[in-house]
């Protein structure tokens, strides 16, 4: 028996890290199907999830999560920074703390839509990267009029854990920092699913 390159073992290295990221729930084609197939005998579950998005988007910033993309014409120039899109890859926490554990990833779009108030309307997933909810996924398409102390913002779907999901978030500005261009935002998640 030879001895192992370090081709080999960094090879043997990235398939075992990317095994420990994929999700625990089986997403293969057949296994996806088998899984509908005994849908009329699952009974729907509720979960509620509690935790932070953190947001940076100050152009050049090491830690940076969220880059504008795309503006109108009148961006620079509305109060609403009306038309400006944004793609984002914010980061989710247990808590407001920078230094809290990360629970998953806010990947999705932005875009500034309202001429009179400042809102966005969002399109993200909300990808879990620890525990029972590892690789799995919600999804929202909402309008977030940001002056609103608390926003409800609809489930649309879900993936892994959260198959079929539904329901309702709702969030609120934990922390706006204007200067450094930092948001936190607390969400309170109510979703049923099989």
């Amino acid at each position: 028996m030879g001895k192992i390159s370090m081709t080999t073992l960094a090879l043997f290295a990235i398939i075992l890290s990317i095994s420990a990221v994929e999700s625990i729930i089986d997403q293969r084609p057949e296994a996806v199907e088998k899984w509908f197939n005994k849908l009329g005998q699952k009974k729907e579950k509720m979960t509620k999830l509690h935790f932070f998005l953190h947001e940076a988007a100050a152009p050049g910033s090491a830690n940076q999560t969220a880059f504008l993309v795309a503006e109108s014409n009148i961006s620079s120039t509305s109060p609403t920074l009306y038309g400006q899109v944004s793609v984002i890859d914010d980061i989710l926490r247990e808590g407001p703390e920078p230094d809290s554990p990360i629970v998953g990833r806010a990947q999705g779009l932005s875009v500034s839509s309202d001429l009179r108030e400042p809102t966005i309307i969002m399109s993200l997933n909300f990808v879990f990267t620890t525990g029972k909810y590892n690789g799995s996924t919600l999804s929202i398409n909402a309008r977030n009029p940001l002056l609103s102390k608390y926003r409800e913002l609809p489930i649309l779907g879900g993936s892994g854990y959260f198959r079929l999901a539904r329901g309702l978030i709702t969030t609120n500005t934990a922390v706006f920092n204007i200067t450094s261009q930092v948001t936190i935002a607390e969400y309170r998640v109510i979703a049923l699913h099989y």
